[in-house]
């Protein structure tokens, strides 16, 4: 049995609870992206998902209200994606290595398929996407956990600090990503350079 329905116009109407929905939101959700990519925002709307996706528009609007809820929806299946690869750095068996491997996340994930982080980046800019949005906290307590390795020049305000590397790496990796790089290994030692630089530094003050 589905869910009950939303009335939002960000949440999907319902969740698919057998095998063949789940194949059709998954379908609806890169046809999304797909579309994205190729048309950008201007081109971007349901009919041209369900085009792309092989379904009808009715089919479409059973699971999303609109192209708002589906932006929404792949800003989150991105999210978990990125989340499930930058959790790993939680394991690593030092700070040093878990913070270049969260870089390493980061870096990947904006440059994997650039033009759909890019443009994801630009619609959760707004103001009712981004309240929805959700997931900086998140990634803010890694970094925080991270830090306290013993490996790591002491911060004597971690969770300012890690609001600040999580600025500067996103800060760095949106603007490869808008200059159209692809070299994922020289981006990640540049942001690598900057995030251990500033806690040298800060350590120092």
């Amino acid at each position: 049995m589905a869910r009950p329905t939303s009335t939002s116009p960000l949440k999907p109407r319902k969740s698919p609870r057998q095998p063949r929905a789940e194949k059709t939101v998954a379908a609806l959700l890169e046809a999304a992206a797909q579309v994205l990519e190729r048309d950008g925002l201007e081109g971007f709307n349901t009919n041209a998902v369900a085009r792309r996706a092989g379904v009808s528009i009715g089919s479409l609007y059973q699971y999303f209200p609109g192209k708002d809820a589906l932006t929404l929806a792949l800003i989150h299946r991105e999210g978990e994606r990125f989340h499930a690869e930058a959790a790993q750095a939680m394991t690593a068996p030092s700070g040093a290595l878990g913070l270049k491997a969260f870089v390493s996340a980061c870096v990947r994930q904006q440059l994997q398929r650039p033009t759909l982080a890019r443009l994801l980046d630009v619609e959760e800019s707004r103001p009712a996407i981004r309240a929805e949005a959700g997931g900086a906290k998140a990634l803010t307590a890694m970094l925080i956990e991270i830090l306290a390795r013993d490996d790591l020049p002491p911060q004597p305000r971690p969770a300012l600090a890690a609001a600040d590397l999580m600025a500067m790496v996103r800060g760095l990796t949106d603007a490869a990503g808008e200059r159209g790089e692809s070299d994922v290994a020289d981006l990640e030692q540049r942001v690598e350079a900057a995030v251990f630089g500033y806690l040298s530094g800060v350590a120092q003050m």
